[in-house]
């Protein structure tokens, strides 16, 4: 391991929260370096190097010279209180198993917690139900933050499952758009944003027709007061002559 390849190398710094991260970025630089194996599996130190022979001890102390490097780099990454925790090793391996035991306590804490917010999540998702008085433009927006939600904490949710959740849930107003879009689109690649611009465009024409009645009675009403008015200023002429 050259000391100008190490210093090449930024070695992520290790917190209680990091452990999982930590742990495979430090496998992959040290696995560049040739140097893995020695953490992984250590190495036995002789009873008596007194016997070794020239060729054994030279391997020895080049294994021992690794091993102290390797053993600087996980202090380099710790700060004065996990540097606590691996104080008295006197081998990487040893520093490296005293921080896993330490630590992945914490990171299965962790796991759990995500777990359990995870399944709150997706209850919240089966959940969500369109209201009879919301946009669906609003309502497709409150569906995509919660799934938003869930893949920030790791859950691959596809957009299939997300397009089938919204069918499943619309208002009755909508059941005629969700038989063509279930009978005449693939729901496996039609894309969120195509989705919502079939459902906005027939809400559009719904409103459309809900005005046109309103329109027509306005109308008619208009017509009504114009012949009202029209009646009375004959009316008025005719009295203004001396017809009444």
């Amino acid at each position: 391991m050259a000391n100008n390849g190490v210093a090449s190398f930024q070695f992520p710094h290790l917190t209680k929260e990091n452990y999982e991260k930590w742990y495979l970025r430090m496998k992959v630089l040290l696995g560049s370096q040739d140097v893995w194996e020695v953490v992984e599996k250590g190495y036995e130190k002789p009873q008596n190097e007194a016997t070794l022979s020239p060729t054994e001890n030279d391997t020895l102390s080049k294994t021992k010279k690794k091993d102290q490097q390797v053993l600087t780099l996980i202090y380099q990454c710790l700060d004065d209180s996990m540097f606590e925790k691996v104080a008295d090793a006197t081998t990487s391996k040893e520093a490296w198993e005293i921080l896993a035991k330490s630590l992945q306590g914490v990171d299965k804490m962790k796991k759990v917690r995500l777990l359990e917010l995870l399944k709150s999540l997706r209850g919240d998702f089966e959940a969500l139900k369109m209201n009879e008085s919301e946009a669906i433009l609003d309502y497709c927006s409150r569906v995509k933050a919660v799934v938003n939600q869930l893949k920030r904490y790791g859950d691959k949710i596809e957009d299939v499952r997300v397009v089938e959740k919204i069918l499943r849930s619309l208002t009755p107003k909508f059941d005629y758009i969700v038989c063509v879009i279930e009978e005449t689109k693939d729901q496996d690649s039609i894309s969120i944003e195509e989705f919502e611009g079939s459902l906005q465009a027939h809400e559009e024409k719904i409103k459309r027709r809900q005005e046109e009645p309103l329109e027509q009675v306005l109308k008619v009403k208009a017509t009504l007061r114009n012949d009202a008015e029209k009646k009375n200023n004959f009316k008025g002429r005719r009295r203004g002559r001396g017809y009444e």
